[in-house]
């Protein structure tokens, strides 16, 4: 087995629709930039309400990714 070295980023997912689609929006768009992300750590929860309605919801978390050789 491979011994791992893991770095983290914070990120903050926005998503109208639903906190998964939050997480997923902000795991997508760390894609484009960071490579080898095996893990996320949510580490807080809001939401935007409007007329006593979520309107948006917004989710932080940690994302841990190794570091290449």
């Amino acid at each position: 087995m491979t011994d791992h070295v893991y770095k983290q980023v914070e990120l903050t997912g926005s998503s109208p629709a639903s906190i998964e689609d939050a997480i997923q929006q902000a795991v997508s768009r760390a894609s484009k930039t960071v490579r080898n992300m095996r893990w996320l750590e949510v580490t807080g929860i809001r939401a935007h309400i409007e007329e006593a309605n979520v309107s948006h919801y917004q989710v932080s978390m940690k994302i841990g990714f190794t570091l290449d050789d």
